[in-house]
């Protein structure tokens, strides 16, 4: 089993926290593309999903996906894992660090050798604007590449005073049939995301929030357009390209 990095020295998440202060500043928390205004997304054709999945016993090995499903059928058009050697030290909010340069690869990779297939839009296995400075591995990523970006955590991260508490919880329960939201307001008085009840048959609310060119409304109706079950299948297809490729014979 491999061993845990060493946390960086100080100096390194200062020079983080300048970063993610930087690449913050561009950040558009609104609609930028005309598919995103029609109420049945009318122009939408490439959906994204990104997603790095480790090896279980081994933090330093992972499979850094992606995969692009047409819309709305939903079937996939490309899939690209590639096995990755992580350096970075996990650091909580700081994980873009650590991942979103592998993303970064494989979405120039895609524009390389399938252009046509670009993305329209990146579901992203993580969270945006919900995150101790505002800025996840989802905003991250969409600065990076210019593409409109949206966190999908299956969690939620405690930030600005939101907890899982007893409210949070009677307010799961209030979720009765998918598509019911409700917003996740912090501290400040800043909805920094939404739950969103996504299938009929989980219980477990997503937890959406912005990432980059999209807004919190177009996000969350988005997710919920392309969930076939708790999971939208962006996200949900790419551990499928992750089993196919660790289950091919060397």
């Amino acid at each position: 089993m491999a061993g845990r990095a060493a946390p960086p020295p100080d100096a390194t998440l200062r020079a983080w926290e300048r970063e993610q202060a930087r690449l913050g500043a561009g950040v558009v928390e609104e609609d930028t593309e005309e598919w995103q205004r029609d109420p049945g997304f009318a122009g939408l054709e490439r959906v994204g999903g990104v997603d790095l999945s480790y090896i279980k016993g081994d933090d330093s090995s992972a499979c850094a996906s992606l995969v692009v499903l047409s819309y709305p059928a939903l079937e996939v058009l490309y899939e690209d894992c590639r096995m990755v050697t992580v350096s970075a030290p996990y650091v909580a909010g700081f994980l873009a660090f650590r991942e979103v340069p592998f993303l970064v690869e494989a979405v120039q990779r895609l524009q390389q050798e399938e252009p046509r297939l670009r993305p329209q839009v990146l579901l992203v296995d993580g969270n945006g604007l919900l995150h101790p400075r505002g800025f996840g591995v989802a905003c991250h990523l969409g600065v990076l590449t210019d593409l409109p970006c949206v966190g999908v955590a299956k969690n939620l991260l405690q930030v600005d005073g939101l907890v899982r508490d007893e409210l949070h919880r009677e307010q799961i329960r209030s979720l009765q049939r998918e598509g019911d939201t409700f917003p996740l307001t912090g501290a400040s008085g800043r909805a920094l995301g939404m739950a969103l009840r996504s299938n009929n048959n989980s219980s477990k609310p997503l937890y959406i929030s912005v990432g980059h060119r999209v807004c919190l409304e177009t996000a969350v109706r988005l997710v919920k357009s392309c969930c076939r079950y708790r999971i939208p299948e962006p996200i949900r297809q790419c551990p499928e390209a992750h089993t196919a490729l660790t289950a091919d014979p060397a």
